[in-house]
């Protein structure tokens, strides 16, 4: 894991891409990113990691993905990738050791569907705690993800499973941790209770190596979040 300080705008551009290696561009505390942090970490590609400043982008890299998004894949040759799952599949198909998606079709669309609910998720994690931060009641929104989380439950009761694609941890487990890390950081531990099985998922993904090697400190991650709810994200956190 790279702990450089972000770029910011002004900043002079990195140096090329080694022959060999593949550049991301990410933010430390990104769970979009944290996503191809985990790829790349769980099938052991050589990489360097350029940290962006999100909230005044250099203009090299809005040059590169003209949405200014993390994570960005850059190749030796100068091809540029985006958005999460994408860079994710990519890197599962270029660097063929290790395999996280399924070889089967079937099996393989039956992670990209759990993936496509999965990010009508997300946005809860978001909401709520501004709720919460605004004196609004959440418990609409609360029992909202609730129901979602018990449908998930559901789904490692009916495959009797360890993780969402079997026994073993694949790539639609590593698309959904980076959220679940932080829900203690978000105040939504309690929305577990009732999913026994999405629970344990929990615990087992929490041992697994490469989710321990991408992980920051529960305290690093609320004191990040601090700064990001008031506005002034400190992207450099413990640097």
């Amino acid at each position: 894991m790279a702990s450089e300080k972000c770029f910011a705008k002004g900043s002079s551009a990195p140096g090329p891409v080694a022959k060999g290696q593949i550049r991301l561009y990410s933010m430390r505390f990104c769970p979009f990113a944290h996503r191809t942090r985990l790829v790349l970490h769980a099938k052991g590609i050589k990489h360097d990691t350029v940290n962006i400043n999100l909230k005044d982008k250099p203009e090299w890299f809005l040059k590169k993905n003209p949405l200014g998004l993390v994570p960005t894949l850059e190749t030796s040759s100068g091809q540029v990738i985006y958005e999460s799952p994408i860079t994710c599949d990519y890197l599962d198909e270029v660097y063929t050791d290790k395999k996280l998606l399924p070889a089967d079709p079937f099996q393989k669309a039956q992670q990209k569907m759990m993936l496509e609910n999965f990010s009508k998720i997300t946005p809860y994690f978001y909401k709520i705690p501004m709720g919460r931060k605004n004196g609004e009641d959440i418990s609409v929104l609360e029992g909202e993800l609730k129901e979602k989380f018990v449908k998930l439950n559901e789904d490692l009761v009916n495959k009797k499973s360890t993780f969402f694609g079997g026994n073993a941890i694949t790539m639609i487990d590593y698309m959904m941790w980076p959220w679940f890390e932080r829900l203690e950081i978000f105040e939504l531990k309690h929305c577990l209770v009732s999913t026994p099985e999405l629970k344990k998922w929990t615990e087992h993904m929490s041992e697994d190596q490469t989710v321990k090697a991408t992980m920051f400190p529960t305290e690093t991650y609320k004191a990040f979040y601090k700064t990001y709810v008031d506005g002034k994200p400190n992207y450099d956190y413990g640097l």
